[in-house]
């Protein structure tokens, strides 16, 4: 890891860390929730091995980023989000009219939305975990999910400032990253108020392999410092978002695309998705949707699981483009 350069880029009033590392074509990674640039170090590490400019960054609310307003969640839409990407971009890349995009979890939200509102700045996307979700005009995404899972969902649970923040505080960072980064149950994710989350939420957590008490230490020492605030207020800002997108309704991806899930990933799990992804919808709204792969017994947190698969299903993909 050594080996990964680190600075920040002034944009949009924030300051974005990055994590780069090669040189020859960028490929942009965005990271999910709860993780940082630095879930993607196999991905820098072996692109920039293999002919390409890896750039992994912080995003706004997260780790070494600074200058987001984390109190107030109205500016963590993904039009926000999209924006800071932008502006980094064309900060860092001024000669670079395209450039390759990969995805996991929230990451996997901004990416679409990048390639539906400045499709000309992808060349091609490899998206993982989150599957792309079309606008539903008729209901907000918090309620429709409440109707769902109910008010013990967790995107459910996480609404309300403060309160899972106050919860996380006394599970401990460190216990709490453990738990998450490890979690492998396929179906909806329940967190029951003031009784955390999981199958046996006050037992002691066994780091599988690919994980190690050195690299769960880099992700809470940011967190300890940063809170979990900024995070959470991407799932705040998701009604907000839907209203913010309401000229994008019905508006298709028009990038090629690969698209990753693990077989045992919770979201993998949620009504629908496996239909709309392997019966047509998908392919429907993503019509350059070239190749959908199921990543058999992997779990949520697949780039950090199965690294070597991930780093091939990628550089196998963008060589093409």
């Amino acid at each position: 890891m050594d080996k990964i350069e680190h600075k920040n880029v002034n944009v949009n009033g924030l300051s974005i860390h990055i994590a780069e590392l090669g040189q020859g074509p960028l490929v942009l990674f965005i990271h999910g929730f709860p993780e940082l640039w630095y879930s993607w170090r196999h991905q820098i590490l072996f692109l920039a091995a293999h002919g390409y400019r890896a750039v992994a960054p912080d995003l706004r609310g997260y780790g070494d980023t600074t200058g987001a307003p984390v109190n107030d969640s109205s500016e963590f839409t993904c039009l926000h989000v999209v924006g800071d990407l932008v502006a980094l971009l064309h900060a860092i890349a001024p000669d670079e009219e395209k450039v390759f995009v990969v995805g996991h979890d929230w990451g996997a939200m901004v990416a679409w939305y990048l390639c539906m509102f400045r499709p000309d700045k992808v060349k091609a996307l490899v998206n993982m975990s989150v599957a792309f979700i079309p606008r539903n005009p008729l209901a907000k995404p918090v309620e429709m999910l409440r109707a769902y899972g109910g008010d013990d969902y967790y995107i459910c649970r996480f609404q309300e400032p403060g309160d899972i923040e106050a919860e996380l505080a006394q599970m401990g960072c460190k216990d709490f990253l453990k738990k998450m980064l490890a979690y492998r149950t396929p179906g909806p994710l329940f967190w029951p108020k003031g009784k955390g989350f999981g199958d046996s939420p006050d037992g002691p957590v066994v780091l599988p392999s690919w994980l190690t008490e050195e690299d769960v230490d880099y992700y809470a020492s940011k967190f300890d410092k940063t809170g979990f605030t900024g995070g959470l207020n991407y799932y705040r800002a998701v009604n907000l978002h839907w209203e913010l997108t309401a000229p994008w309704t019905g508006a298709k991806i028009k990038v090629p695309t690969k698209f990753v899930v693990g077989e045992l990933d919770l979201t993998y799990y949620m009504r629908g998705v496996q239909d709309y992804i392997h019966k047509g919808g998908f392919k429907n709204d993503v019509p350059l949707l070239e190749d959908v792969v199921v990543v058999k017994d992997a779990a949520h947190f697949i780039n950090q699981e199965r690294p070597d698969e991930i780093n091939k299903h990628i550089y196998d993909f963008i060589q093409r483009y």
